[in-house]
């Protein structure tokens, strides 16, 4: 099993000389819930600045579980987890931490900038600031001239781009992205996945961890795919995937990409 990012351009574990900085360490991680539910057990994971991890598993598997306990929403039951240093609870007070999830969330009265600006509008951010800042997000995912429209004038693609938006617009140091495209069709999902890469190869020093349960969006997307056992859900396997960066069309029509994806397919029917 790899358990350190041994990509070509950077084969050292995160935290180590000359690798990235460690942002989220977890160490025998377990979560059991109050009826007795084993959701993960044993977790071992370290993920660097400038990562970009992909999670597949069967439903069910704790890979949810496993990013409410990085954000802080919840506390593990056992092990030892920190991220940017600090407790999870304290990383997503100082709002280094962004979690985007399947559903896209947005006020529904609100007007788009009003929706995307609303993390700055909660931390008492001028209106002037905050504005300047939606408009730099929106224009980012290509929504700048919908700012004054209401969500349900949007695609699903586009209400997606908003939820990104809004949890780039705090800068954050730690993307938690929740199966975000798993409602939207191929070619919205394929045009979504090439933008997100895109914003992050901006940003290169934001790591992003991405729920998914298609293998072929994990191999387009990250540096790493994280395979999940079923319930209790335990890491498997961990898969550098070398390919470089940007990614097109192409690398999904290349034998190195089918190669990833059956690997990964037969890690999971195991």
């Amino acid at each position: 099993m790899y358990t350190a990012q041994q990509t070509a351009a950077n084969p050292q574990p995160p935290g180590s000389p000359g690798a990235p900085e460690l942002l989220v360490g977890m160490d025998q991680i377990g979560k059991v819930y109050p009826n007795g539910t084993i959701a993960v057990q044993q977790v071992n994971l370290q993920a660097g600045e400038g990562e970009f991890l992909c999670f597949v598993g069967p439903s069910g598997c704790g890979k949810s579980t496993m990013f409410n306990m990085i954000a802080g929403l919840t506390e593990p039951s056992t092990g030892q987890l920190s991220v940017l240093g600090t407790t999870p609870r304290e990383a997503r007070k100082q709002n280094e931490i962004a979690f985007v999830f399947q559903e896209h969330t947005l006020l529904p009265w609100a007007k788009l900038l009003d929706n995307v600006t609303m993390p700055l509008t909660l931390r008492g951010v001028p209106k002037k600031a905050r504005n300047e800042e939606g408009e730099r997000v929106l224009e980012l995912v290509g929504l700048k001239d919908y700012r004054k429209v209401l969500p349900r004038q949007l695609s699903g693609g586009m209400k997606m781009r908003a939820s990104i938006a809004r949890a780039l617009i705090a800068r954050p140091k730690l993307l938690l992205m929740d199966e975000p495209f798993g409602a939207l069709d191929e070619i919205t999902r394929q045009t979504l996945q090439d933008e997100l890469l895109g914003i992050w190869r901006q940003d290169q020093k934001m790591t992003v961890l991405f729920i998914t349960h298609n293998v072929f969006e994990a191999v387009f997307l990250s540096t790493r795919v994280v395979v999940m056992t079923p319930r209790p859900g335990k890491i498997s396997d961990i898969v550098p995937i070398e390919a470089p960066y940007p990614r097109t069309d192409e690398f999904r029509t290349t034998s190195e990409f089918g190669k990833y994806v059956r690997s990964i397919t037969e890690v999971l029917n195991h």
